[in-house]
């Protein structure tokens, strides 16, 4: 038979979409021809596949018009996921193997010149849209073909059935033509389900000493899922207090674990060491916007997508250029990011919690009592003026970190452990996932009145405050859901004036003036 079909999957932003990989031999001047929106590193395929071919003792249809069609084809492909099932197909159609037993199978893998499988992006991604798909068509799902470490990144998705390879020969004596039965070696074996072992734990807050209002201010963050700016001199514990903010938000369900190491699968950042574990990106602050929301082509997530579910830190955040900054306004409202291009349109997730520093001015030392500030109201007007209002008024929290005398570092007691902090969170996430199915921080339109009804002294309360801060709509809504999650926090039914004041406290401007 001169024509086969073996099936795989092309990217596009969080999908992986169906791809025939059709191989045609014909007799006729000998060439090599690969059809179908393909990027430059699949059309190096060709040399990739036949160096494989000839070099694991197979045969290469070398004397024959060989073409390859990747269908559909206006399906933009890309990376060198495609080596594996273009191989197979080109054995398949000149009857090396039977491509009948390949019915019912995907392939997915990278040949390097001897013939072994390399890891591909995405894995996981294949493995949902496969599994996801099961239920729309008659029949059981496609078995999918990965090299090893994709395997077990696939193998996570409850119900897919894997199979991993080392080598091109592995999956070739799975469909030898005849009734032979393929022995089971060490380089072909099935994917046994189930979830890896945690083994990088967080950082635990017992080693910040200190700072009760800053730890205070991102209990009641991670309680209710909101953002949060600290902002504090130099070497005041800003980035230690961020780094270990991740460990305070509840355990990740399997569902959250899946779209996490589905975006970083797409990054190529996954590793099994990582499962379920929240990640915490922190860009430097020479990032350009599209490594923070996203883009190229075909578009790539962004830091903002790699921290789904997890925590983005951005330290020195009027050092970031104001364009990253102001892209970070939409996802912050909608938890996605849309990247659209001429040719093509990409969605991420992006449900990720907002965790920034800064120093109070240029010299850092600004309301300090370790130094005195040496910069001119000009200067830290200036400094303090590169975060735009309308990004400021989507931060739900703002909070001061004092600098720490040696007497309240040296020979002190640790702080308070992550593990009690999270008892405390999980709590409060578990009243309001009771009353309204989400965080406080997901709150919109009519569920802020509904939970978030004041009786007469805390509404006066908070329209005499909301006149004199200047506060916007959005502002007043935000502050709403913070005292909701403070009153969580405080096991109260309604919120009262005190869980409206310390909100208030939350939400005030910054100072530009010594």
């Amino acid at each position: 038979m001169s024509l086969s079909l073996v099936h795989s999957r092309a990217l596009l932003g969080m999908e992986a979409r169906p791809v025939c990989v059709e191989v045609h031999l014909a007799n006729g001047l000998p060439s090599f021809t690969l059809v179908g929106l393909a990027e430059t590193e699949v059309k190096e395929a060709r040399e990739r596949v036949r160096s494989a071919i000839q070099n694991t003792g197979l045969e290469f249809p070398a004397n024959k018009r060989i073409t390859v069609n990747l269908a559909p084809a206006d399906l933009p492909k890309d990376s060198g996921r495609f080596d594996l099932p273009i191989a197979l197909g080109i054995l398949a159609a000149s009857g090396q193997i039977d491509s009948q037993k390949m019915q019912g199978y995907e392939f997915a893998g990278e040949l390097s010149l001897g013939g072994d499988l390399r890891p591909v992006r995405g894995a996981l991604a294949m493995s949902l849209a496969i599994n996801g798909n099961a239920s729309d068509v008659n029949g059981p799902p496609p078995r999918l073909v990965l090299p090893e470490s994709s395997a077990q990144e696939a193998g996570l998705v409850p119900g897919a059935e894997i199979y991993k390879a080392h080598h091109l020969l592995d999956v070739v004596r799975q469909f030898l033509p005849g009734d032979l039965i393929p022995e089971v070696l060490d380089g072909w074996s099935r994917v046994q389900p189930g979830e890896p072992q945690l083994h990088a734990p967080y950082a635990d807050m017992a080693d910040v000493k200190g700072q009760a209002a800053a730890r205070r201010a991102l209990e009641i963050a991670a309680a209710g899922g909101h953002s949060i700016l600290m902002m504090g001199a130099p070497g005041s514990g800003k980035s230690m207090l961020a780094q270990r903010f991740a460990g305070l938000l509840p355990a990740m369900t399997t569902e959250e674990a899946l779209e996490s190491a589905a975006v970083a699968s797409l990054g190529g950042r996954f590793s099994l060491a990582s499962w379920a574990l929240r990640p915490t990106c922190a860009p430097h602050h020479t990032a350009s916007a599209v490594a923070l929301v996203g883009g190229g082509s075909p578009p790539r997530p962004g830091e903002i997508s790699l921290a789904h579910r997890g925590v983005l830190f951005l330290d020195e955040l009027p050092e970031f250029p104001r364009a990253a900054l102001e892209a970070l306004r939409e996802p912050l409202e909608s938890g996605h990011i849309t990247i659209s291009r001429a040719a093509q349109r990409a969605e991420f997730p992006a449900r990720f919690q907002l965790v920034a520093a800064m120093n109070p001015c240029p010299c850092g030392y600004l309301g300090s009592h370790l130094r005195a500030c040496r910069c001119s109201p000009d200067q830290v007007s200036r400094y303090q003026g590169k975060l735009s209002g309308p990004l400021l008024d989507r931060i739900d929290l703002h909070v001061e970190v004092g600098s720490l005398a040696a007497d309240e570092l040296v020979n002190t007691a640790p702080g308070e452990s992550t593990g009690a902090i999270r008892v405390r969170v999980v709590k409060a996430r578990e009243h309001a996932i009771k009353r309204q199915g989400g965080t406080n921080q997901a709150l919109d339109g009519q569920a802020i009145d509904e939970q978030c009804r004041l009786d007469d002294a805390a509404a006066k309360f908070l329209n005499t405050a909301a006149a004199r801060l200047g506060w916007s709509g959005r502002s007043i809504h935000r502050c709403l859901k913070v005292a909701r999650t403070i009153a969580d926090l405080a096991d109260a039914p309604a919120v009262q004036v005190s869980h409206l004041a310390e909100a208030v406290q939350y939400r005030r401007a910054l100072k530009a003036a010594h």
